[in-house]
């Protein structure tokens, strides 16, 4: 997933589109007791096509990945 975020971490573009609004963001931590923790920013943006999309940034590995329904 192509996302360009800001220095703050926040998204500000998602495939080529402009974000127009972040309309949620949330972490979610889990597995912190095996040697594979998960740990991902979530944020619900809204793109200047009006389509929403969830993406999350992972805080272990640093990818940006498009979460699917």
């Amino acid at each position: 997933m192509d996302v360009a975020a800001d220095g703050r971490g926040l998204p500000t573009a998602c495939e080529g589109l402009p974000v127009d609004s972040v309309r949620e963001e949330w972490v979610v931590e889990d597995r912190w007791w095996t040697a594979r923790p998960l740990r991902r920013r979530y944020f619900e943006l809204v793109l200047s096509d009006g389509r929403n999309v969830v993406v999350f940034h992972d805080l272990v590995n640093g990818g940006w990945s498009a979460q699917r329904a």
